[in-house]
């Protein structure tokens, strides 16, 4: 019989605090000091991993350090400049355009909403929320590769499409730890529940999983 929502309810605040144990150090891992800094880093860590990304954004950092610094960039030159995070053309067209966008529309100040946010080019539901949680303190879930993956092990969510990802964990995580919920969830994916070989024997929350195919000691 499929878990109720209430189930997934009762493991989930169980889950939490055994990730929170296991990882008191779980955070945001891109380097950033302004809501700015972090939208366009996020936008950089698509497809990339967040070291690679703190690699690249401090010589951008400073030459960059406005709105209206991004919106009025060279696109070549800044292709140029984050070419080592991949997909480098689309990534220069995306902040460039979100920048212009800020100027025109929020006098270059990164907005708080969530609705604002992702209407701008190139931020999606997972960057908006990394920003809102991170850069303003807002509740919010991120499904990035790790979450979308982990939580559907640890039978939180159950979907192809992140946005669903999203949704469902929003119904079972508590609203007030959905910030370090993401934060816990990647660090989990990263250190323990990797895509590949998962450590399952070490897991913290081993006894929580209903994974099917979890690893065994040997």
């Amino acid at each position: 019989m499929p878990e109720s929502l209430a189930g997934k309810q009762a493991r989930a605040r169980k889950i939490i605090p055994a990730l929170k144990r296991a990882y008191p150090d779980a955070k945001v891992a891109l380097d950033f000091e302004t809501p700015l800094e972090l939208l366009v880093a996020t936008i950089l860590a698509a497809q990339c991993t967040d070291e690679r990304v703190n690699l690249v954004t401090p010589a951008l950092f400073t030459k960059y350090r406005s709105a209206r610094d991004w919106a009025a960039a060279d696109q070549a030159s800044l292709e140029r400049e984050v070419h080592s995070t991949g997909f480098y053309r689309a990534k220069a067209k995306a902040i460039v355009g979100m920048a212009r966008a800020l100027v025109e529309r929020h006098g270059g100040q990164v907005p708080r909403t969530r609705e604002e946010l992702t209407a701008l080019p190139g931020v999606g539901l997972k960057t908006a929320n990394v920003v809102l949680g991170n850069a303003f303190g807002q509740q919010a879930i991120a499904v990035d590769t790790h979450v979308f993956r982990v939580s559907q092990r640890l039978g939180l969510a159950r979907s192809t499409d992140a946005d669903e990802i999203h949704d469902q964990l929003a119904a079972v995580l508590p609203r007030r730890a959905w910030t370090l919920a993401s934060h816990l969830l990647t660090t989990h994916g990263r250190r323990t529940c990797s895509a590949r070989t998962p450590t399952c024997p070490a897991c913290p929350v081993k006894a929580l999983c209903p994974w099917p195919e979890k690893t065994r000691i040997r």
